[in-house]
This record gives structure tokens, C-alpha cells and sequence, in this order.
């Protein structure tokens, strides 16, 4: 379902989306009074929902957009890449947080990520990850770091490509594992990956 107070945007994300073979369209809603009355009667898989709906910030309805439809993932969609309003979303319940600016590939990424159960920010975000129900504030150097460890690169390939010391790509490694609340390699690629700073 796709929740915007544009028309042409509207016409041009059901377009986009039903050019994929399994993706359906069942609503569009202009306002948040007709977003939540339309997933009361529709029960969509997903919400696309545009950030500022008129005057109105969508993350005030939040909780009870996701009251009317508790199976609904909601997207946020936004011109808007103020982390604070992407942490806000986050703690709010939303499952996915995306550009307007963003490709149509990413778009397309972020909902099938997102209707796998994952959740999905834009990486253009910038420093920002998200962990578990909170959020954790990754420096720009952790999430450079992080980037490199997914790709398979080495500590001292990292230390050489950053110009720091091993040890510093170490303590780097040790605080992403503890801001993220995940042990080893593997679960920070699987990190990377959720949150798109790498993609397959």
C-alpha cells in the first residue's frame, strides 16, 4: 500500500512496483486519516508511507498505524535524510527507512529485505546503524571499519587502506561488536548486509 499527498509520486511508485512480478498494489491513501482507515480494511503486507503528509509528520501516527494493521511492515519514504527522524522512525516501530532519491534497484531491495523480516536504512543516512530496538551511532571511520571487515578484508589490509594501525582497526572492530551487540565476523556481515552498508 502506498501512503504519499502527491498524486504523481503515487502513479509513479504503483507503476514502478508492479512492473515486479511479485509485487501488488491493493491501496493508495493522500492523508493519514485514510491511511489508517484503508489498513483497517485492507491489511497490506507493506506501508510505503511518505514522512510529511501534508503539514503532518507521519511519525505521530505511528503507533496507531501499526495498531490498525499489526501484520503491516511500514517503510518509511522520504525526501527528508535527517538521521534524527530516521532514529525516531526506528524507535517508532518502522521496519524500513528510504530516500526518495534512492534507485529504483534499492527501493526494490529495501521492500523484499524488508518482507523477509529484515529492516532496511538508506545507506546515504551516513553514520547512523541501527541495533536491536535502539539505536547505536556509528562514527564515520566505524563505519568504514565495518564496510571493509564485510567485504573480507584483513586488519592490516583495513590499517593500510585507512592509514591507521592494526591495533586501532582492532579497537575499532571490538567497539562496532559491542555498540552492535554481535560477536565475530560473520554476524557483522550479516549486520552489514541487513542494513544495507554492503549489498550481495
Amino acid at each position: 500500500m502506498i501512503a504519499d499527498d502527491h498524486a504523481v509520486v503515487r502513479d509513479g511508485l504503483r507503476m514502478m512496483l508492479e512492473a515486479e512480478a511479485d509485487f501488488a498494489v491493493v491501496g493508495e491513501a493522500c492523508d493519514l486519516e485514510e491511511t489508517h482507515a484503508l489498513l483497517l480494511d485492507r491489511t497490506p503486507g507493506m506501508l510505503l508511507l511518505d514522512l510529511h503528509m501534508g503539514r503532518e509528520l507521519s511519525l505521530g501516527m505511528l503507533s496507531a498505524l501499526r495498531g490498525a494493521s499489526p501484520a503491516t511492515a511500514i517503510v518509511i519514504l522520504t525526501m527528508d535524510d535527517d538521521p534524527a527522524f530516521a532514529q525516531q522512525a526506528w524507535s517508532a516501530g518502522a521496519a524500513g527507512y528510504v530516500l526518495k532519491e534512492a534507485s529504483r534497484a534499492d527501493l526494490v531491495r529495501a521492500i523484499r529485505m524488508v518482507g523477509g523480516g529484515g529492516r532496511y536504512l538508506d545507506p546515504a543516512i551516513g553514520g547512523w546503524a541501527l541495533a536491536g530496538e535502539g539505536a547505536a551511532i556509528l562514527s564515520e571511520r566505524e563505519l568504514e571499519v565495518l564496510r571493509l571487515v564485510a567485504l573480507g578484508h584483513t586488519n592490516t589490509e583495513i590499517a593500510k587502506r585507512m592509514h591507521i594501525s592494526p591495533r586501532t582497526v582492532e579497537t575499532h572492530r571490538a567497539n562496532l561488536q559491542r555498540k552492535l551487540g554481535v560477536s565475530g565476523r560473520p554476524e557483522l556481515v550479516r549486520y552489514a548486509l541487513q542494513r544495507g552498508v554492503i549489498h550481495r
